[in-house]
C-alpha cells in the first residue's frame, strides 16, 4: 500500500513539473521510464530500510540506484 502511494504521489509530481514545463507543449507519456522511474524508487526504499551491516555494499547499491534515478529522470525530460 505505501508502495502504491508513493508510486501515485510520483506520478502527480511528473505530471504537475510536465504541465508547468510551458503550453503548448505535449508531453509524450513514456510508460517504460516511468515503470522504471517507480521501481527504482522502490528499490532505494527496500535498501534504505535493510539491516546496515553489508560491508559496505548496501551504500553502494543505494548510491548506484541514486545515480539510476537520475539518469532516469534526465531521460524523461530529454524524451520530452
Amino acid at each position: 500500500m505505501l508502495r502504491t502511494r508513493l508510486q501515485f504521489g510520483l506520478m502527480a509530481l511528473i505530471f504537475a513539473i510536465g504541465v508547468g514545463l510551458g503550453s503548448g507543449v505535449a508531453l509524450a507519456y513514456q510508460v517504460h521510464m516511468q515503470n522504471a522511474l517507480g521501481d527504482l524508487n522502490a528499490a532505494y526504499h527496500q535498501l534504505q530500510v535493510a539491516i546496515p551491516d553489508k560491508a559496505g555494499h548496501r551504500v553502494q547499491a543505494m548510491s548506484l540506484v541514486s545515480q539510476a534515478i537520475s539518469q532516469v529522470q534526465a531521460g524523461i525530460a530529454a524524451g520530452v
